[in-house]
């Protein structure tokens, strides 16, 4: 019987070159057919937990050193990233990595051809990302960051992931695209059964759509709960999603004590 998780981060620790220690003991689950946000400041180990998910780790010299990681009931850590990809682990890293001088249309047929995927499988980019289409003759360098980022998620469909990793989507983003953005993702989520592991600052966006949620700081996780209960969190209301009546110097100063918690 399969495990009603379809990942399983057991206690993992990170290291880089080879010395420098990253991720501090990391557990996660991500339920089949959920979404999972991983919230935290810059630097606080989100694209390294992405990266050692995926594989691709290894190609900058780190290695998971302790603890396990399970897919689908296999362990998947330090195996080839190639070999990740092919059991259904797509990462969108951060960056939106696409070819720019290839128009929308042949971004789609390239990686359709590589995936082997007819011109029906292809069509799904469009059907959640509508506004693609109407470009779909304009090089992807002329697209904007919102654009695309969606091309970027569209290319990854076409993988037909089980689980799909999102490495900072939002970034960069005007407010509205992002509000757009969030809202195909979660469309995806509910019309194609995907799983999701989403790495954001963009907490406020992040906990709306997502099941359920862990706040990295420093390599460690210091929080986690079901979505609705993080987005009631007093501290988590104040240092992620900026609701707070302090205002002054002093209350500056009094963020930097209180912040400890973390």
């Amino acid at each position: 019987m399969a495990s009603k998780h379809l990942l399983e981060v057991n206690n993992i620790e990170v290291v880089y070159h080879p010395y420098i220690l990253v991720l501090k003991g990391i557990s996660i689950s991500v339920p089949r057919n959920s979404i999972v946000a991983i919230l935290g400041p810059n630097g606080a180990g989100k694209t390294t937990l992405l990266k050692a998910i995926s594989g691709l780790i290894k190609l900058e010299r780190g290695k998971v050193t302790k603890g396990s990681i399970i897919f689908d009931g296999e362990h998947i850590e330090n195996m080839e990233p190639e070999n990740i990809s092919r059991r259904g682990i797509v990462y969108v890293v951060e960056g939106r990595r696409i070819f720019k001088e290839l128009t929308v249309e042949e971004n789609i047929e390239a990686v359709a051809f590589a995936w082997r995927r007819s011109s029906r499988d292809a069509d799904i980019v469009y059907k959640y990302f509508p506004r693609l289409k109407a470009k779909r003759k304009v090089r992807a360098g002329y697209l904007s960051g919102g654009e695309q980022q969606m091309l970027a998620i569209g290319l990854a469909l076409l993988a037909k992931p089980k689980l799909l990793l999102l490495d900072e989507p939002s970034l960069g983003l005007a407010p509205k695209i992002v509000a757009e953005l969030y809202q195909n993702i979660r469309e995806l989520y509910e019309e194609e059964k995907l799983t999701i592991l989403l790495a954001e600052q963009n907490a406020r966006k992040a906990l709306e759509i997502a099941d359920y949620g862990y706040i990295l700081e420093n390599g460690r996780i210091v929080l986690e709960g079901p979505a609705e209960k993080l987005r009631e969190d007093k501290d988590v209301r104040e240092f992620y999603l900026g609701v707070t009546g302090r205002k002054g110097y002093r209350s500056v100063k009094w963020y930097r004590r209180k912040k400890r918690w973390v």
